[in-house]
């Protein structure tokens, strides 16, 4: 018996934990807004890591998105900045959505208020 779930295991692929956003900083300058987002996954190099985040708007459009080149194993949490943002008219929240190479965009977001920035 143990040797039939040892086989049903190791033929699953193993999931990962997603690219999880931490902290968001925003503030305006003009009409565009600048995105300052601290994410942590457990980068394990070239083969597994987080490699992006995204702003969608509430309806899930994306309005800018920040490409991460690299591993970060050695930098958990990081953070990286993303500016000139335009963001529609009457919005007062956004999403974040951050990505790994392995597993794709998590389905959670980070809902972020406009207002009072």
């Amino acid at each position: 018996m143990r040797y039939v779930i040892l086989s049903a295991l190791l033929a699953n692929p193993a999931l990962a934990d997603p690219s999880m956003i931490e902290q968001v900083r925003i503030s305006s300058a003009g009409d565009t807004w600048r995105f300052d987002v601290t994410i942590r996954h457990p980068d394990t190099g070239w083969d597994h890591y987080a490699d992006g985040w995204r702003i969608l708007d509430m309806d899930g459009n994306e309005l800018g998105m920040r490409v991460l080149h690299h591993p970060h194993e050695n930098e958990q949490p990081f953070t990286r900045s993303l500016s000139g943002i335009s963001i529609p008219g009457g919005a007062t929240q956004v999403q974040i959505q951050a990505r790994c190479s392995v597993d794709g965009w998590n389905t959670d977001t980070t809902i972020v208020q406009l207002n009072g920035s």
